[in-house]
């Protein structure tokens, strides 16, 4: 059947009001159109219902649709936290970043340091359960040690604030996780005869983790290495400082260092 020319008109005309009209629909998506204050309340109430993906396409609208303000200001720090939860770990941190840059003094940027260190801090939480599989000399500790940079900054720059106690809890902990890391890859070095190398990172953990447990360890593998290059007036030098500081250390058993057993003094609360 042929259409007339007014009824193809017809058509095409009721086919451009469909398509304006979808379009204005697309345009009234709520992201565009609610006040601010609506915007946080949707976006705080995602959140809290553990719909990270809906809190950070409505946090991040609100941050551009009003870059002024303090429902922008707490909407930042939100979305950082909404990212982290999502799992999108550099997200999150260019977005703290851009809040300490932007509002230093902010009468809440103490959180910003505090979550900057959970972020990295929780990147290598599940080290320990995977340290056995890896090469030692490859283990990546970058995100270890940027997590107790950014803890020690937090404890230096806001000593009062209320997140500082469970900062300096987790530096104490990244501090013996950062000292067992050196001493396991100077017991890699000494175990294939590169003494050198592992005095060096021996030297790292006594200077740099001093009060670590592991401090023991890199004490005995320097008297170790020493005596194995025929340095004994050194060896002689560090044991004595291993023997004043450590005396039951296991080297004096002649039990150090026991490469059967080594993994398991990282399982936490081993017997």
């Amino acid at each position: 059947m042929r259409l007339s020319l007014p009824a193809k008109t017809l058509i095409l005309l009721l086919l451009a009001v469909f398509a304006v009209g979808c379009h204005r629909e697309k345009k009234q998506d709520e992201t565009e159109v609610l006040p601010v204050e609506q915007m946080y309340e949707t976006a705080k109430d995602a959140l809290m219902a553990g719909n990270e993906s809906k809190a950070i396409r409505y946090y991040t609208r609100l941050i551009a649709r009003f870059p002024f303000g303090p429902y922008t200001e707490q909407s930042q720090m939100e979305l950082a936290f909404a990212q982290y939860k999502d799992g999108k770990n550099d997200e999150a941190l260019s977005t703290i970043n851009r809040f300490i840059k932007t509002y230093p003094t902010q009468k809440n940027v103490a959180y910003a340091y505090y979550l900057r260190g959970i972020v990295n801090f929780d990147r290598d939480r599940g080290f320990l359960a995977n340290w056995a599989n890896q090469d030692p000399t490859k283990r990546e500790m970058a995100s270890t040690l940027q997590s107790f940079e950014d803890f020690n900054e937090l404890v230096t720059k806001f000593p009062d604030s209320r997140y500082t106690p469970d900062a300096r809890q987790r530096m104490i902990y990244l501090r013996d996780n950062l000292s067992r890391a050196q001493v396991h890859v100077a017991q890699y070095y000494y175990k294939r005869g590169a003494y050198v190398a592992a005095i060096n990172r021996s030297k790292d953990v006594f200077e740099r983790f001093t009060r670590t447990p592991a401090a023991g360890d890199a004490l005995a593998l320097t008297v170790l290495s020493y005596k194995a290059l025929g340095q004994e007036k050194l060896a002689s030098d560090a044991e004595r400082v291993l023997k004043l500081n450590y005396p039951d250390h296991p080297y004096f058993a002649g039990h150090y260092p026991d490469y059967g057993h080594w993994w398991m003094r990282l399982v936490p609360f081993h017997g």
